[in-house]
């Protein structure tokens, strides 16, 4: 028996307006199936106005960034992810301090954090490193972006440890239930919503998302993985996020230009666009 065809509408038929903002995105990671600037081209068609390209360690940075010499709508996050942080010394931190400080165009130290669902790096190693991209965010005044999985517990003590409550920082790739939604919530911080939020059986993070209060929350891709439906299974790009800003308008029960619109705002003044 054939599998019933999937109707995929493209992103631009949504008809999203102008000025909507992707905080997270592996523009460099991998090639894309339509190439960078018909990625590029397809987000501006669908209503995005700025997009977060998230250089995975200093390398990625000096060896891509002339990728995006001439897409000023373009802004950069620079880290070593925590799944990289083997051997993370002095060394490698003064190396990634020169690169944030030297580019207004980074604005943020992400995406950092702990990774404990991969066994590359021992937790004690990933918290070292953690705490010294934690203190680079401090020495430059941009604001952490937080990579979490499997270790939401150590990575909230570690936060509150450096004294990050109330202090400018925003969890990447909200996945969780209430309950981690209200310890983020309750120390001040942003939280970011991927494509995932689409998934039906993603029922606790729905209802989190859901009652996250208006002026934390903000939109995600985190292409190319994750792909929102109805296009998951295929690889994922920033147009795609407006599939996820109609999902959570829903959640909420508002329309989805207006959730558009206060997640692009919520954008610009976390990371100063």
């Amino acid at each position: 028996m054939s599998r019933k065809h999937k109707e995929r509408p493209e992103p631009e038929s949504l008809g999203l307006p102008s000025g909507g903002i992707d905080t997270h995105a592996h523009l460099d990671a991998e090639p894309y199936e339509m190439g960078l600037a018909a990625v590029l081209d397809r987000a501006r068609a669908s209503g995005l106005s700025r997009i977060g390209n998230v250089f995975l360690g200093p390398d990625a940075y000096l060896e891509h960034r002339a990728l995006f010499a001439d897409r000023p709508e373009v802004f950069f996050l620079l880290a070593e992810h925590p799944n990289d942080t083997a051997g993370f010394d002095d060394a490698r931190a003064q190396r990634l301090f020169d690169c944030l400080r030297s580019d207004p165009r980074i604005r943020a130290v992400g995406e950092t954090g702990l990774d404990f669902y991969w066994k590359d790096v021992p937790p004690e190693e990933q918290e070292r490193a953690f705490r010294r991209h934690l203190e680079l965010a401090r020495q430059t005044g941009l604001p952490p972006v937080i990579h979490c999985r499997d270790a939401e517990e150590r990575t909230l003590a570690v936060l509150d440890d450096m004294g990050f409550r109330d202090r400018p920082l925003l969890w990447h790739c909200f996945g969780g239930d209430d309950d981690l939604a209200r310890e983020i919530l309750s120390r001040g911080w942003h939280v970011s919503v991927p494509g995932t939020v689409t998934y039906a059986r993603n029922e606790a993070a729905r209802v989190a998302v859901a009652g996250i209060p208006a002026d934390r929350l903000v939109l995600e891709t985190d292409c190319p993985y994750l792909t929102p439906e109805p296009w998951r299974g295929k690889q994922n790009h920033p147009a795609l996020v407006g599939f996820t800003a109609v999902a959570v308008a829903g959640l909420r029960g508002v329309p989805v230009e207006e959730l558009w619109a206060l997640c692009a705002d919520n954008a610009r003044r976390f990371f100063g666009l």
